[in-house]
């Protein structure tokens, strides 16, 4: 029955961001006509080599309007994220609810049974899709958006990926990539399952062997305080594997869809770390253990 309600309110909510993305597109040609007076304006001032007050006074209203404009249509665009972000948030609830009840789809079929290429799509899919936070002018990045770590008090919700400290099964420890099952205030520990399935364990762990996942890209053009900084100590998730491994920043991210360029540690090699190596942001998170091994 859950999964039919949510089925419901995403057709509707399909339906709201179609409606959005018309406004959008109706907000901009309203205000072309006027982008293009700002323009011919420019041209004749520059034709006749002055700025006359009558001039001053025709931008200055043609330029109140074009900001008015541009709100009007940054106003609609937010209204059609928060649609997405609800959409995508009834996704997962839906995904969450089918796996309980054992349902499964051929998009993403039992971890168990998928083939290892399948996985390794879908990790980059979530990376991909990981929303890009926008912020209103002087809104400061909230927690998990990029660099910015959880509030002390935060719990993970169940289907949230983590990076979480495990023992392997050499008797080591190691940061694999999991999903929250459950959380128990009073045991204060965290029920997780590793996402790759080929382990088939579910992990009892405290709160300080969990490390919560951003939950927002950060726009290095806007928002850079938010980024992890040239040779500072990670997590990051090596390439092709769903496990972590401490790494140095070589280059953070210049544009918002732009991976991390990180230095794992490895002792193959004569400096003791490898090449660079890309690492979407959605898989760097704070390293804890500041000692190099």
């Amino acid at each position: 029955m859950a999964l039919v309600s949510a089925d419901s309110r995403i057709a509707e909510l399909l339906g709201e961001l179609h409606q959005l993305i018309k406004q959008t597109q109706e907000e901009r040609s309203r205000s072309e006509h006027n982008l293009v007076n700002i323009q011919k304006t420019h041209e004749r001032m520059q034709t006749e080599n002055k700025i006359s007050p009558y001039y001053r006074t025709k931008l200055r209203g043609l330029y109140t309007t074009a900001k008015a404009d541009a709100e009007a249509e940054c106003n609609i665009l937010r209204k059609a994220l928060d649609k997405i972000a609800e959409i995508k948030s009834l996704l997962e609830e839906r995904r969450i609810a089918a796996k309980i009840a054992g349902i499964y789809s051929e998009a993403e079929p039992p971890r168990k049974t998928m083939r290892r290429g399948v996985l390794m799509t879908l990790l980059q899919q979530s990376a991909m899709t990981l929303p890009l936070w926008i912020g209103k002018p002087g809104e400061k990045p909230p927690p998990l958006c990029g660099a910015v770590p959880a509030a002390g008090d935060y719990v993970a919700k169940p289907g949230d990926k983590v990076a979480a400290r495990v023992k392997a099964l050499e008797g080591d420890e190691q940061w694999i990539l999991a999903e929250v099952v459950s959380y128990s205030h009073a045991a204060n520990k965290y029920e997780v399952d590793d996402i790759d399935e080929e382990g088939k364990e579910r992990h009892t762990l405290s709160r300080r062997r969990i490390i919560p996942l951003p939950q927002w890209k950060t726009n290095p053009e806007t928002d850079p305080e938010a980024l992890f900084h040239k040779d500072q100590l990670v997590l990051a998730l090596y390439p092709q594997t769903t496990c972590f491994y401490r790494a140095l920043i070589h280059a953070p991210p210049q544009r918002p869809q732009d991976d991390y360029s990180v230095l794992f540690e490895d002792t193959s090699y004569a400096d003791g770390y490898s090449p660079p190596l890309n690492v979407a942001q959605r898989y760097v998170v704070a390293c804890k253990e500041t000692k190099k091994k």
